[in-house]
């Protein structure tokens, strides 16, 4: 029989034959070997078994709570579009023109005086009102003509009065045949000439305020100057061609702008009756900047372009409208109230028909034929084939055709 300690060496001469140390327990300096990988192993199966036994526990709550709210399931062999409705409205009747914007009132300021220039007291674009000093001439040179006229007046003053007085004395003479009659004429005639000649004195004086008042140079309208035509130091003159600054009236400005010969007699009718014709101004991207009003006709028609030429005033408060600015002009000739408007996109054609797909309630699509009357921007007058409330399809018509079944999504 084997004895305890006889085991223990065997044991320990079995791992040593194997290459391994000893595991015997109990022994001193023998340690057990840690396998903590089989343990942690272990326990991610027991983690993941337990994860998955209460996700099929909760599934069927989750599936019961969620039924109610889900949605139903499309049907997608509809043709998905975008529709709207066709609505009530009022649409204005316009004809359009491009136009130029014209001032009313453009003038080239220039001096009624010939002198050297002494003085610029205006800001090139600035906006001055009628009467402002704009500009100075020496005005010494008047002055001097002034006294000299003033002095004149003086001289022949004194010499009419000494005619007046002989002429009354050879009045009281004549009768007692004191001095021949012949005299007395003469004498008569030399006071109505010193009356004459006091009278052109007064006149040289007035010429020479005149020109005093001349050497300022005022603005003769309300408006905005432009760029500065002469400089102070130049001698300026009546003659000069260009002047010394151009003055545009700015508030309110003008459009002018054609109109077809053939639109012209839609016009004519209202400003006949009085009516107060609005105008639009927009810019190339059809966007308005101003609004106006018509203020005339021109009285005959251009035989080269068959079209006749139409003034709109505006206010222009905002500067908005700037001269010689290229714009649309669109003229409001009638504003049809409550009448069936579509958007213009909705509308289809062909050689035979104009056409919309009309939405049935039972999402299927039918061609209608319709009658377009006045177009305006993205709006279309419908006179009949439809009525308020119908639903056309606006996008997507190029897939469908009568019958075709549709799902409508939101614009």
């Amino acid at each position: 029989m084997s004895t305890p300690g006889t085991i223990e060496r065997n044991i320990e001469r079995n791992d040593e034959v194997r290459g391994q140390p000893s595991i015997s327990p109990g022994l001193p300096g023998k340690k057990r070997k840690h396998r903590w990988w089989v343990w942690l192993l272990a326990l991610a199966v027991l983690a993941y078994g337990a994860y998955r036994l209460r996700k099929g526990m909760l599934a069927p709550q989750a599936t019961t709570a969620a039924a109610p709210r889900a949605r139903p399931a499309r049907d997608y062999s509809a043709v998905p579009v975008v529709a709207v409705q066709a609505i009530k409205g009022d649409i204005g009747v316009y004809f359009t023109g491009l136009g130029a914007v014209t001032p009313i009132y453009t003038i080239a300021v220039k001096s009624q005086i010939s002198g050297y220039l002494t003085e610029v007291l205006y800001k090139e674009g600035q906006m001055v009102h009628k009467g402002d000093l704009l500009a100075q001439v020496d005005p010494r040179p008047y002055q001097v003509m002034q006294e000299q006229a003033e002095a004149g007046l003086v001289r022949d003053s004194a010499n009419l009065e000494n005619a007046k007085v002989d002429l009354k004395r050879y009045q009281t003479l004549v009768p007692l045949h004191a001095v021949p009659e012949q005299q007395l004429a003469t004498q008569d005639a030399l006071v109505k000439q010193y009356e004459g000649v006091v009278k052109a004195d007064q006149a040289q004086i007035d010429t020479a305020k005149l020109d005093l008042i001349y050497c300022q140079i005022t603005a003769p309208i309300t408006g905005r100057v432009g760029l500065r035509l002469v400089d102070p130091g130049n001698y300026v003159t009546p003659m000069d061609a260009t002047g010394l600054v151009v003055i545009t009236q700015i508030e309110p400005i003008s459009v002018i702008f054609p109109l077809n010969e053939f639109q012209l007699p839609a016009v004519m009718e209202q400003v006949r009756h009085g009516a107060r014709l609005k105008v639009e101004a927009d810019d190339p991207a059809m966007k308005k900047i101003a609004e106006g009003w018509l203020a005339t006709v021109d009285n005959q028609i251009d035989p080269t372009t068959g079209t006749v030429k139409l003034r709109a005033n505006f206010d222009n408060r905002d500067g908005a409208l700037f001269p010689n600015e290229f714009v649309n002009a669109k003229l409001l000739v009638q504003d049809k109230r409550g009448v069936t408007l579509i958007p213009t996109a909705a509308v289809q054609r062909n050689s035979q028909k104009t056409y919309v797909f009309l939405v049935k309630p039972d999402s299927t699509v039918t061609v209608r034929t319709i009658t377009i009357d006045t177009v305006e921007g993205d709006e279309s007058q419908v006179t009949s084939g439809l009525v308020p409330g119908d639903v056309v399809v606006m996008t997507g018509v190029d897939r469908l055709n009568e019958g075709t079944k549709v799902r409508v999504e939101k614009k």
